[in-house]
């Protein structure tokens, strides 16, 4: 049934189709935009400049963690030191515009994987076709989940570790406004992509790009990787490397489990047919 389908679109109304689903995303992506431009006082001072301060919920629960372990001296926070400022004209209406623009992405990412489903639909068997709520609320909630870990864990502490790293008393950190906020933006967006990753391992299974071989074979490249990332990011300690690493493998694991349920799914069709 779905092979019919797609033998009937043709490459043009693939790409009508593609232009569209742009068009519309991008028109949901500008209204919660525009929402979230007359809200800028809330979304600056305490979300995006929330982690320069001390008293910042990820500082708070790594101190006590610290203490926790007689760790408190490497772990606990009582100072940052990032005073941050603008050095165009037109630079802070700027990075407000594209601020929300950003924020307009995040809150208008479910609508966005709809109308990447209603694309891939035509792609899929009539059996797959209702999982479509279900891939719907499970990549949003991995999206957010992953925008929450890239908030509160990656960007506090990559700006704990960069406004702390000195290489000569003779320099002082000024950093620009660009530079903050897009480490901001970054660690969310990212970390929000990133968590889609078991979605992504699920079709790329499907097409036969990966397979659970290919993915345990690399489990330790991947291990090795996201430590380095880790220890790179979060204060001179195990314990906080952990936190960081633990979330992203347990991610990989569920991405492989996923893999081989794809995979045996797809050989009890053959085996009907």
């Amino acid at each position: 049934m779905a092979d019919k389908k797609i033998k009937e679109m043709s490459f043009l109304d693939h790409l009508e189709e593609l232009r569209w689903l742009l068009v519309r995303s991008t028109i949901a992506i500008l209204v919660c935009a525009v929402v979230a431009f007359f809200f800028s006082d809330f979304i600056f001072n305490e979300i995006i400049f929330g982690p320069k301060s001390p008293d910042f919920i990820t500082y708070h629960f790594f101190c006590e963690l610290g203490k926790q372990f007689d760790m408190a001296d490497t772990m606990c926070i009582t100072e940052i030191n990032l005073p941050i400022q603008n050095r165009e004209m037109g630079g802070q209406f700027s990075m407000h515009m594209w601020t929300s623009i950003t924020v307009g992405f995040i809150f208008a990412f479910p609508f966005i994987l709809w109308e990447i489903w209603k694309f891939i639909s035509p792609a899929l068997y009539d059996n797959e076709k209702k999982y479509a709520i279900s891939f719907i609320i499970v990549s949003s909630i991995l999206f957010f989940l992953g925008v929450l870990f890239g908030y509160y864990l990656i960007a506090p502490l990559s700006v704990q570790f960069f406004a702390s790293y000195i290489i000569s008393p003779e320099i002082s950190n000024a950093i620009d406004m660009d530079s903050y906020i897009s480490l901001m933006k970054t660690s969310a967006i990212a970390s929000g992509l990133l968590f889609e990753l078991p979605i992504i391992i699920y079709f790329l299974t499907k097409i036969g790009l990966v397979n659970p071989e290919f993915l345990r074979k690399y489990r330790k490249y991947t291990l090795i990787i996201v430590l380095i990332i880790a220890a790179i990011i979060t204060p001179p300690d195990v314990l906080s490397q952990i936190i960081v690493t633990i979330p992203i493998m347990v991610l990989y694991e569920v991405s492989i489990l996923i893999s081989v349920l794809v995979v045996k799914n797809q050989e009890k069709e053959k085996l009907k047919a």
